[in-house]
């Protein structure tokens, strides 16, 4: 995932009612339900088809059932260089910029990889991309802010939930704290870690839209609830998944640094561990 660089949307705002804004006692008799009926992403939304549904936007075609969702630009470019018989099966469109999907043979298997684009509604959006091209089993790698300070750069991360401090998610599944990858992602991904003698670090991911908006308090009431790293993509993969029915899970390594007084970014997206994670998660990937 990409920690800087965060796009900024101009939104126009109508300026509000002042019969409607304020604290009325209408307002305070309206209590909790009231107030949650005025938050969008607590809307109960139980239909299943979208408007613009993928899987009737976007055409299938013959691609490889395991997919990775790799963050490293330099590693898919690499692998597209130094021929690891990577061909250009698909071509997605964005106005971010096209971003193309290869697929490897990798160890004589087909393996589909693609950048998933940074953020959680980007990242959504390419892997809905993805399953209705045909993917079902797929493995993220990608780096993450640490927020406990023993998890030195490079270090390996796998999530076991994250929580959902963002947007996208809450349009997959109903309301809740916390979701997680799906088991059996989760196990391929630890048996591979465990088998090539990867010491690694479990636990919560806090997945977050606001790069710029982690302050100290908010970060410390998710330490306490269990999260070791920060991201922003995390929680909207896995809400996806299971919206889906897909398998899903997630490796990160350990990269800048929120622990310390101040912010650290210590170099973290030039470390070598990147190409090594991409390889973890094909593994993994493959297993599935």
């Amino acid at each position: 995932m990409s920690r800087t660089h965060n796009r900024i949307s101009n939104r126009l705002h109508r300026r509000p009612n002042p019969r409607r804004a304020g604290n009325s006692d209408s307002e305070g008799r309206a209590g909790k339900d009231s107030t949650n009926s005025r938050v969008p992403l607590l809307e109960r939304d139980r239909a299943r088809i979208a408007i613009i549904e993928p899987s009737r936007v976007i055409k299938a075609i013959d691609v490889a059932e395991h997919c990775v969702l790799c963050f490293f630009q330099e590693v898919i470019a690499e692998l597209v260089r130094e021929g690891a018989q990577a061909r250009h099966v698909h071509n997605g469109e964005s106005e971010a910029g096209d971003y193309p999907v290869y697929e490897l043979d990798y160890g004589g298997r087909r393996l589909a990889i693609v950048h998933p684009g940074v953020g959680a509604s980007s990242a959504a959006a390419r892997l809905e991309h993805m399953i209705a091209l045909g993917c079902r089993k797929f493995v993220a790698c990608g780096g993450a802010g640490v927020l406990v300070g023993s998890i030195s750069v490079g270090h390996i991360v796998v999530p076991t939930a994250a929580i959902r401090d963002e947007g996208t998610s809450y349009h997959y599944l109903p309301p809740a704290r916390e979701v997680a990858p799906t088991r059996r992602a989760l196990e391929a991904v630890e048996a591979v870690l465990r088998e090539n003698n990867h010491d690694y670090v479990r636990g919560k991911t806090w997945t977050t839209d606001a790069v710029y908006r982690e302050t100290r308090p908010r970060m410390a009431r998710r330490q306490r609830e269990g999260c070791v790293v920060v991201e922003m993509e995390a929680a909207a993969f896995f809400a996806v998944a299971r919206f889906r029915r897909v398998e899903f899970a997630e490796i990160l390594y350990g990269g800048d640094s929120l622990a310390g007084p101040r912010w650290d970014p210590r170099g973290w997206n030039r470390h070598a561990m990147r190409e090594r994670l991409f390889h973890l998660a094909a593994e993994a990937c493959l297993r599935l």
